[in-house]
């Protein structure tokens, strides 16, 4: 049976416009839109109708980064795809794309259906994959072209973690070769884990096991040297490349002076890097540790050039690398040793409402907070106009937002599976009200309405920001 709603009375938000406009909603996508009080808009009937008079009528959130259940540091990352897709909706985000795990020595096929079925029947927002290689070699690189085939078009490298993910530069190469040939797209980690775990032997030989140490022995300027890196890796191989979490004002000036040569080079940062910092690190009572992610927090005077790199495109993505552990039981292991302290911060539920106080403080534009939020990752991603944008045709993802609401943020109140919040205590601007996945309703003006189940996998096209 066919559903009608209609949002009325919104300021409808996207990259490209912004418009007092009603949106009708018809069997799970957006059926049309018409200026608000126009004849057309006026002669929508509707099952349901949504008053949004006052609030902006925005796209679903693509988070183009998140880790649910990841296996890390002997523990499990605490948020399943059930709580963790739930969390998403109540920050207005409706799509994750997660990262499929190669084992080493095992087939690239094995760990994405361990993931298929991790993910299956238990998300409440739809969900796609990347790929981790960890083990770059002849069989994998042919899966590369398969896997592309089937819709899970970008695979992720790390130059960090020697011994777990860490590819040398051969491999890196090898599959950049591969990615050029058949359209995937890298994605990088980019610190030299080689000369960082040097200074981590020497730092805790030295007694410096606080995790304050752990940002101290993961320097700029390594990130930045594995940066440049990955760029002359991909120029040889003739590959795009993805930089994941930049943190550091010298990795974004290496993407810029690519940009400036016309590469196809893109970079993402977090909002952790955003609004946190060493001063978080450095907090007293092992409190530190909450704040304990690769890359990891820079000092303060590094947000300033994440911020212009977003407003010039030398940026183009804020995603969460949404990898929560909990404060008791799973960042407590490395007491005595920063080194085993797992890595990873909640944030699923907080990027949308950050970026949003990022545009009440005069950092973005709004429909730059939408561009970085929903549009780029879903084009970045093979997503797009079904993802990322409100538009006829596209998914009915749309978030009514409150754009005047204050909330608070805490571990009391939110509803990621972990025990603190890397915000506690931060007020913000602005509130998910009502968030729809394809039509259905999964919030209902602050009432949770969705259920595990409803969230589909969604295949990928290959990477639509080249075009």
């Amino acid at each position: 049976m066919s559903t009608r709603t209609l949002i009325r009375g919104g300021l409808v938000v996207t990259a490209a416009d912004e418009i007092h406009a009603d949106v009708l909603v018809e069997d799970g996508r957006v059926a049309a839109l018409a200026a608000h009080g126009t004849p057309a808009a006026e002669s929508w009937t509707a099952d349901r109708v949504i008053d949004a008079t006052g609030r902006y009528v925005i796209p679903g959130g693509v988070d183009a980064h998140t880790h649910m259940e990841l296996p890390f540091g002997g523990t499990f990352a605490s948020d399943t795809f059930e709580t963790g897709t739930r969390a998403a909706a109540w920050g207005g985000t409706t799509t994750i794309v997660d990262f499929a795990v190669q084992t080493v020595g095992r087939p690239l096929r094995e760990g994405l259906d361990a993931w298929y079925a991790k993910a299956d029947g238990n998300c409440a927002v739809d969900y796609a994959f990347h790929m981790i290689l960890s083990d770059v070699d002849a069989s994998s690189l042919k899966e590369m072209d398969h896997l592309v085939e089937e819709g899970v078009t970008s695979f992720k490298l790390f130059m960090a973690y020697p011994g777990v993910f860490y590819s040398d530069d051969g491999q890196i190469l090898r599959a950049m070769q591969r990615s050029s040939a058949n359209g995937g797209l890298i994605m990088m980690h980019a610190e030299n884990g080689i000369a960082i775990d040097v200074l981590v032997e020497q730092a805790l030989a030295r007694g410096e096991t606080d995790p304050r140490h752990h940002g101290e022995v993961r320097k700029v300027l390594l990130e930045a040297e594995a940066t440049h890196r990955a760029i002359q890796l991909a120029r040889v191989a003739g590959a795009p490349l993805y930089v994941v979490h930049v943190s550091a004002e010298e990795a974004v000036a290496e993407l810029a002076a690519a940009r400036d040569k016309g590469l196809p080079v893109f970079g993402e940062t977090c909002p952790q890097y955003l609004f946190l910092s060493t001063d978080n690190l450095a907090e007293p009572d092992f409190e530190g540790a909450k704040y304990v992610c690769s890359t990891p927090l820079r000092p303060r005077e590094h947000q300033a050039a994440l911020w212009r790199g977003l407003r010039t495109n030398d940026l183009q993505v804020v995603s969460t690398d949404h990898c929560p552990f909990c404060f008791t039981g799973q960042k407590d292991l490395g007491r005595g040793d920063f080194s085993k302290i797992p890595n990873g911060l909640p944030g699923v539920e907080n990027r949308m409402d950050l970026l949003h106080q990022a545009v009440v403080d005069g950092h973005l534009s709004r429909r730059r907070w939408i561009e970085i939020a929903c549009a780029t990752p879903a084009r970045m991603f093979g997503l797009y106009p079904k993802k990322g944008t409100i538009a006829p045709g596209s998914d009915a993802d749309i978030v009514v937002y409150d754009p005047h609401a204050t909330q608070t943020l805490s571990a009391a109140t939110h509803h990621m599976n972990v025990d603190y919040s890397a915000y506690e205590g931060r007020t913000v601007t602005g509130r998910v009200e009502t968030v729809l996945s394809r039509g259905e309703t999964v919030i209902d003006n602050r009432t949770y309405t969705g259920r595990a189940g409803h969230g589909v996998y969604t295949p990928r096209s290959t990477c639509q920001y080249l075009d």
